[in-house]
């Protein structure tokens, strides 16, 4: 049997995996000790190169099935890991048959919810996680993606201002459809409180947790802040004809939760005395979008708010509200992030990503600042936090070699 391999970006280098070898017993030449999620398949990190892949064994369809969904998912700009290759027509040294592998990108700065814990979240960093996987199960179901088994397993997260965003990694029972039933939607967030249920009982059989930690109550909190977002992003609303200013109301309201609308659908009656609202395409990323358009900068939505805010204070302590906002802000680039991002170690670059360490430096600023009792200039602040905090942390990313 011929090995055949499909790729979306072709690298020479797959071909010369061990692919005449079962999963499981790769070699550590190959093998990066990368920390992953619990999976019923067989899953390896591998580094080729400057590039790191996971890859996992299933049979044939499936793989070529997840690689097209996850293709499809891209395509349409979700947060999923990006799917590479599939790999399938693999015999071992005797002659049987292998099973087909699915490779995908590995996401930088990225970590199962387990590994969170232990890099030393709490308890109290709970709710944040369950947020950050209602936000892309909202995100999911606005794009009338079926997930079908929607779990923290299923899911890497990436530091955000504090918070985290979170990624779809295996997409295997997802579906995309040309419209998704509320029923559909239902099941996943039923099925999602079932499995964050069983999950966050391990972490408490694990100690992670407290043994009289609320399980009930995240599941609640799952449930509720579904609702609460999606019906934010796609409730219809009813005002007087001369109240338009609710139409822009209902904007801003949805920019500070991170969404920019693409596209409303404003109807009145036959009066014209009542007008309905109704957002038809809501997509998350407005703090992004701004800051990459002002900066270059890439960053989670809010970090990016967070940059946002820097730069808005940067512009009120200068008086600089006459000049344009581009202008400030790449002087803001310049003089303030830039900097800060240059004071980092090479040893520390795998710790945290730089929009997350600035992140921690205005924390770490106003900390200094409430106990001096007075403003610290923010670059003293970066040199206190990288002298004194950022070396204790844990690095969360894989740095691969130069040479």
């Amino acid at each position: 049997m011929a090995l055949r391999i499909v790729a979306s970006r072709p690298d020479p280098a797959i071909v010369r995996l061990p692919w005449s070898t079962p999963l499981e017993e790769w070699p550590p030449d190959v093998v990066v000790p990368l920390a992953r999620g619990l999976s019923r398949h067989v899953v390896r990190i591998v580094r080729l190169g400057q590039r790191i892949y996971a890859v996992k064994e299933t049979q044939e369809p499936i793989a070529f099935r997840e690689y097209q969904t996850l293709r499809d998912l891209q395509r349409l700009g979700l947060p999923a890991v990006v799917p590479q290759a599939v790999v399938t027509g693999r015999v071992d040294a005797d002659g049987a048959e292998l099973p087909a592998a699915l490779m995908t990108e590995h996401l930088r700065f990225s970590l199962p919810y387990r590994s969170l814990f232990e890099h030393g979240l709490t308890a109290d960093h709970l709710p944040a996680i369950i947020d950050a996987l209602v936000v892309l199960l909202v995100r999911l179901h606005l794009a009338d993606f079926y997930w079908g088994d929607v779990s923290l397993s299923n899911v890497l997260f990436r530091r955000d201002a504090g918070g985290f965003a979170a990624y779809l990694v295996d997409a295997e029972t997802g579906e995309l459809r040309p419209s998704l039933s509320a029923q559909l939607r239902a099941y996943d967030l039923d099925v999602a409180g079932e499995n964050v249920y069983a999950e966050i009982m391990d972490l408490q059989a694990s100690g992670a947790l407290p043994k009289d930690f609320p399980l009930e109550a995240v599941v609640e909190r799952l449930h509720s802040r579904y609702q609460a977002l999606w019906d934010e992003l796609t409730a219809e609303t009813h005002f007087p004809a001369d109240e338009m200013w609710q139409i822009e109301q209902r904007i801003e309201r949805l920019n500070d939760l991170g969404f920019d609308v693409e596209e409303l659908d404003i109807v009145t009656d036959y009066d014209g005395d009542t007008v309905l609202l109704r957002p038809r395409v809501v997509e998350l990323g407005h703090h992004q979008r701004t800051l990459r358009a002002l900066t270059g900068i890439e960053a989670e939505d809010a970090q990016a708010r967070r940059m946002l805010n820097d730069i808005a204070a940067y512009t009120a302590s200068r008086d600089l509200g006459g000049l344009p906002r581009e202008v400030v802000a790449q002087r803001w680039l310049k003089e303030i992030y830039e900097p800060i991002v240059a004071m980092i170690p090479e040893t520390a670059t795998g710790k945290l990503e730089p929009a997350e360490i600035f992140h921690e430096i205005l924390v770490h600023r106003w900390l200094l600042s409430e106990r001096a009792g007075h403003s610290i200039k923010l670059l003293d602040a970066a040199r206190d936090y990288i002298a004194s905090i950022l070396p204790e942390r844990p690095d969360e990313a894989l740095t691969t070699p130069t040479d």
